[in-house]
């Protein structure tokens, strides 16, 4: 009798076809929540690891010294004093561009090999906040960026606000907050990298949401499964920029230096 009903009524097709889109669309998501959460340990076990590393206790192995005074091995001194630093610093937003350029050339595995190791290049530039900030208070930072993350991603993800206007004003403040960043690169001014740093978390607090609403659209039942894949990569890549930059951002304002 169910199958009958849904033969003849218009409205019992809709409903039939609106599962099967809600269907694939929790799985979608959670695809791209999945991606993004292997992101994010790659990310933290390679910062921690290269940290361990870059890091002595023994002054017999240091060969140099940070201005908190920890001492460096010879691979911490090359990648936090020395000129391999900047490679570090460029190496992951050159591969970012090639992935969001290139994607639509990739099978979805190099397109997941490429994002891995993005994380993995981000988890050695990012090292160095270990050097900077006390263990405990990344760690306190890390859970109250993940809270406000899944709120913020939640809203996203629920509500029925088109968020489209908010996201263009948003990608302007992220404009011009890189701007005053490298502005501050050489002037050095704390109450600026302060205003940075507050306008940083509200801006990314706004883009997760956004971000999500636009992941959640962009999602359409006929696609084939490398289609899917590419969007669900993608999809993982915006949100873990935006985890990421939110985390820092809530560091600098939060954490407990050495």
């Amino acid at each position: 009798m169910a199958d009958f009903d849904n033969r003849v009524s218009p409205f019992g097709a809709a409903r039939a076809e609106t599962g099967v889109i809600d269907q694939g669309l929790r799985s979608h998501m959670l695809q791209v929540y999945n991606y993004m959460a292997i992101g994010l340990m790659i990310t933290g076990a390679a910062a921690l690891g290269i940290f361990k590393l870059a890091v002595t206790s023994d002054p017999a192995q240091a060969v140099g010294q940070m201005q908190n005074g920890l001492m460096l091995t010879s691979l911490g001194a090359a990648i936090y004093t020395g000129p391999i630093m900047w490679v570090l610093v460029l190496a992951p937003v050159a591969l970012v561009f090639w992935l969001s350029f290139g994607i639509q050339k990739m099978s979805t595995s190099t397109a997941q090999l490429v994002f891995w190791g993005y994380a993995a290049l981000m988890g050695v530039s990012l090292s160095s906040i270990f050097a900077v900030y006390t263990a405990q208070s990344i760690t306190q930072v890390f859970f109250i960026t993940a809270a406000t993350f899944g709120a913020m991603s939640l809203y996203g993800y629920t509500t029925k606000r088109d968020l489209t206007g908010m996201g263009s004003f948003l990608f302007m403040g992220l404009i011009g907050i890189i701007i005053a960043s490298i502005v501050n690169i050489f002037i050095g001014s704390s109450a600026l990298g302060f205003a940075i740093s507050v306008l940083g978390v509200l801006i990314f607090v706004g883009l997760t949401a956004y971000d999500t609403q636009k992941i959640k659209e962009m999602y359409y039942v006929g696609d084939d499964g490398t289609v899917a894949g590419r969007k669900a990569i993608m999809g993982a890549l915006t949100l873990y920029l935006d985890f990421i930059n939110l985390f820092l951002m809530l560091l600098r304002l939060f954490g407990d230096r050495r």
